[in-house]
């Protein structure tokens, strides 16, 4: 069985590195996280943007999947603009 883990952009990277790190550690099969521009219980913190996230992730893990749990196209589309 493969489990996979949800990682919400909400750390500083000095913090999500070491959070990033440790879900290889600890040997999940994949990473995800939200690509949404807030969520409710954390509007008034920081919330980071899937793609800066997943590109340093990938810079401090080796062998863990990363992506996108959900991926909203409309918010950064030049097109709905």
């Amino acid at each position: 069985m493969r489990l996979s883990t949800v990682i919400l952009p909400i750390h500083r990277w000095s913090e999500g590195q070491k959070i990033w790190r440790r879900a290889e550690e600890l040997g999940f099969h994949a990473a995800y996280t939200y690509d949404h521009l807030s969520w409710r219980s954390f509007r008034d913190e920081p919330w980071f943007g899937a793609v800066p996230t997943l590109t340093a992730a990938a810079t401090a893990t080796e062998r863990i999947r990363l992506g996108t749990l959900v991926t909203s196209v409309n918010p950064v589309s030049p097109i709905a603009a």
